[in-house]
This record gives structure tokens, C-alpha cells and sequence, in this order.
């Protein structure tokens, strides 16, 4: 079975476009942008569109690469200071010149739509951070919504990245799955791959995992997107894996779309966990 993210996207986005009708004073997305990275610029129409489509207001700060580390940081302050503000983000990547931690962390924590601030990955542990980063969410929302539990099952994660797989591995581990996570230095990465009940693979390595790494029945994640000869392929080798398992992402289409969802669905959720209360309604 293929685990399409497309539709669940929309009906997430018209889930979240209902709740927002309800509300007088609109939630805000501030998307902040250094430099000109392409895939920037699709990946933020993205969050533009959907902005629209939910009833979000939206701002697009851009910068080129001249602007100083202190700049960035003193307008994240005002941000922060600005209570018409919901939600904040920085699209990366950005240039190696900026410390991107230094940067990601000036974001208040209450507005940290991407769950990337010291306070929310520590507080994730607990279940208490304000926002995790979407693409974990969008996995597990992914499962959620096709019925596949992860409780007691046996997850592996290959690639343990702060915007995927180590953020997941604490939400898997918080739903009761048992979670092993494997990166570059993990020894014989095929027999751990082949317990998995539900593998998720997040390293960027075009078609790495094939057939003879997966267990008969297992459920398979693909996260990566890479391009090979003009076109999108996943981390994992579709072609040879789809008829071993028993569900599978596509990539593109898969988890992609469920990212964009649960984009949507932490700004909706920061904004009722701040206070609204002395805001001017929106006009």
C-alpha cells in the first residue's frame, strides 16, 4: 500500500482552515530568508500558499548575504517582542559565515514554529516543548492517519539529523515504540535494518536502501529527496523494496505534503498556547 501524503495534507489544511475561521484575531507565520538558495524560494511559495489557503497572516523578511549576524538577530528580538507575531521561522540553509544555532535559538520559544531552539528539542523529552519540527510530526501524522500503530513495535531510523531523525526518535520513543537509530558509523546497518517493523530512512543518499535491508511486511518511510537525472527519487530504492514491504512512502508525495501539514498545524497550535488577550483583533 502506498502512503500518500498529498491527500491527508489537504485535509489536515482544511481541518486547520475551519479552526482558524473561528477565530477573530488571526494566527501569523514571519518567514525570515538570508541569501538566495533556489530551493529556498519554492520551499517559502510553499508556506505561502498554504498561509493563504488556512486563513494565516504572512510576512516574508528577506536578506541578502550582506547583512551581519547582529541585523538578523535584532529584528528575531522585535519578532519575539511583537504580540500580532505567532510564528517564527528561519528558512535554511543559510551561510556558513552565521552561526545558525546562535540564530535559531534568538527565536523565542513560544514562537519556534520549527521546534529547533534549545528549550523545545530539551523539552521534547517530556512532551512539553512548544513546537517539534514538521517533518517528525508529518511522519508520525503520516502512520497516524493510515492506521499503523508504533506501539511496541520495533522502529528503525537511518540518519539522525536535528530536523528529522533525532527529534522522531524521542516522539517514537514517547509513543511506546521501541527505537533504534542508525547513522553513518552504525555497524552493519543491514541486519539492524532488516528487525525493523517500520523503517524510516532520512540520510540524503539517492535509492541507499534496497531490498535485502528490509524485513518481508515491513512498513518503509522514505524521507529523502534527492535528484538523479532530472528527477525526484527518495533514500530509498522504490523499485526493489515496494513489493517486500507492506506500505510504503513515495517520494515525491509521501511525507513531503504531511510537512507543509504540520507546518500549518504548529502555528494553529503556538497560537493557542500563547495568550491573545490586549491584541488588537485583525483587521
Amino acid at each position: 500500500m502506498l502512503l500518500k501524503g498529498n491527500a491527508i495534507r489537504d485535509i489536515i489544511l482544511d481541518e486547520v482552515k475551519g479552526d482558524v475561521s473561528k477565530l477573530e484575531v488571526k494566527p501569523s507565520l514571519v518567514i525570515m530568508q538570508i541569501g538566495e538558495d533556489p530551493a529556498s524560494h519554492v520551499y517559502i511559495e510553499q508556506k505561502r500558499k498554504m498561509a493563504a489557503k488556512v486563513g494565516f497572516l504572512f510576512e516574508h523578511i528577506k536578506y541578502d548575504e550582506s547583512v551581519t549576524e547582529e541585523e538578523i538577530i535584532t529584528t528575531i528580538t522585535k519578532l519575539n517582542e511583537d504580540k500580532l507575531v505567532t510564528a517564527i521561522l528561519v528558512q535554511m540553509p543559510i551561510h556558513k559565515k552565521y552561526d545558525s544555532i546562535k540564530i535559531q535559538n534568538a527565536i523565542s520559544p513560544i514562537k519556534d514554529v520549527d521546534g529547533l531552539t534549545f528549550y523545545n528539542i530539551g523539552a521534547l523529552t517530556n512532551n512539553k516543548s512548544y513546537a517539534a519540527p514538521c517533518t517528525a510530526l508529518g511522519v508520525v501524522e503520516l502512520l497516524k492517519r493510515n492506521n499503523i500503530s508504533v506501539s511496541g513495535k520495533r522502529v528503525v531510523i537511518v540518519g539522525r539529523s536535528n530536523l528529522v531523525g533525532r527529534p522522531l526518535s524521542v516522539i517514537l520513543t514517547n509513543l511506546d515504540a521501541t527505537v533504534t537509530l542508525c547513522h553513518s558509523k552504525t555497524s552493519d546497518l543491514s541486519s539492524v535494518t532488516r528487525e525493523a517493523d517500520i523503517l524510516i530512512v532520512a540520510i540524503g543518499k539517492a535509492k541507499f536502501i534496497t531490498s535485502d535491508m528490509v524485513k518481508d511486511g515491513a512498513v518503509v518511510i522514505d524521507v529523502g529527496i534527492n535528484r538523479v537525472d532530472e528527477k525526484l527519487v527518495g533514500d530509498v530504492d522504490f523499485d526493489s523494496v515496494q513489493d517486500k514491504c507492506s506500505n510504503i512512502s513515495p517520494v515525491p508525495g509521501g511525507v513531503g505534503p504531511m510537512t507543509i501539514a504540520m507546518l500549518a498545524k504548529n502555528v494553529y497550535n503556538l497560537y493557542l498556547q500563547v495568550s491573545v488577550k490586549n491584541v488588537r483583533k485583525d483587521k
